[in-house]
């Protein structure tokens, strides 16, 4: 791996574990559910390639979708904060002082910091936005962020199909769901791994987390197909 894509990963982790969590879960899910309704192989092939395609679009949609729309709701709010800054700097530097004054700067300390920062608009209106609307802008663009979810997705989602395929293309003499189960939940804890450092959190509180809720997933949808087959057929 380059050192570029060793960049682009650790720049979108985020986008990079849920789209693999998503792809895993719903691949795998899709598999059970085959398994469980006896499904021949090739089914499973064109069901979970469906839903790595289908889904994976839908997914990398919203996550876009969703992104632009904080973006622009940034921009906007920082062009409103212009505009106050405008037409009212009176109440604008009332509200620094309130900010500041609530992180234990008083007197000539309070004055001064006020002075500096209002003193630069574009500082200005960076305050205003961190510290009065809490928003921090999102660097990453919109459309880079739409695509590391498709991109996780299918590749993490690819994995429980993998030997459904390879056995399609050369006939293997083992149990491909069992299989399909291993290689899959080694996937998850990979992805729960690399979760515990989005979330910072316990990284084998993350590992369980995401596995248990891959397993679950998986067995309600085997005893779904399961159910439908017998009570259809």
């Amino acid at each position: 791996m380059t050192q570029r894509s060793r960049n682009w990963i650790q720049e979108h982790l985020g986008e990079v574990v849920y789209g693999g969590i998503d792809g895993c879960i719903t691949t795998f899910a899709v598999v059970a559910g085959s398994e469980g309704a006896g499904l021949p192989n090739t089914i499973v092939i064109i069901l979970g390639v469906a839903n790595l395609i289908a889904d994976g679009f839908s997914m990398s949609v919203g996550a876009y979708l969703g992104a632009k729309s904080e973006k622009d709701r940034f921009q906007k709010e920082k062009r409103r904060e212009y505009q106050e800054i405008e037409e009212v700097p009176h109440l604008e530097v009332a509200e620094v002082e309130g900010i500041f004054s609530d992180m234990g700067f008083e007197g000539e300390m309070l004055d001064k910091v006020v002075s500096k920062i209002t003193e630069n608009e574009d500082r200005w209106v960076d305050v205003m936005m961190k510290h009065e609307l809490e928003m921090i802008e999102e660097k990453k663009p919109p459309f880079m962020i739409g695509l590391a979810t498709f991109i996780s997705f299918n590749i993490f989602g690819f994995i429980p199909l993998s030997i459904y395929i390879y056995d399609y293309v050369a006939e293997v003499q083992i149990d491909k769901f069992i299989t399909s189960a291993i290689i899959t939940s080694i996937a998850f804890m990979l992805i729960g791994w690399m979760k515990s450092y989005v979330t910072q959190s316990s990284q084998l509180r993350e590992i369980l987390e995401t596995v248990g809720l891959g397993l679950a997933a998986a067995l309600l949808a085997f005893f779904a197909g399961d159910l439908l087959e017998h009570l259809l057929t």
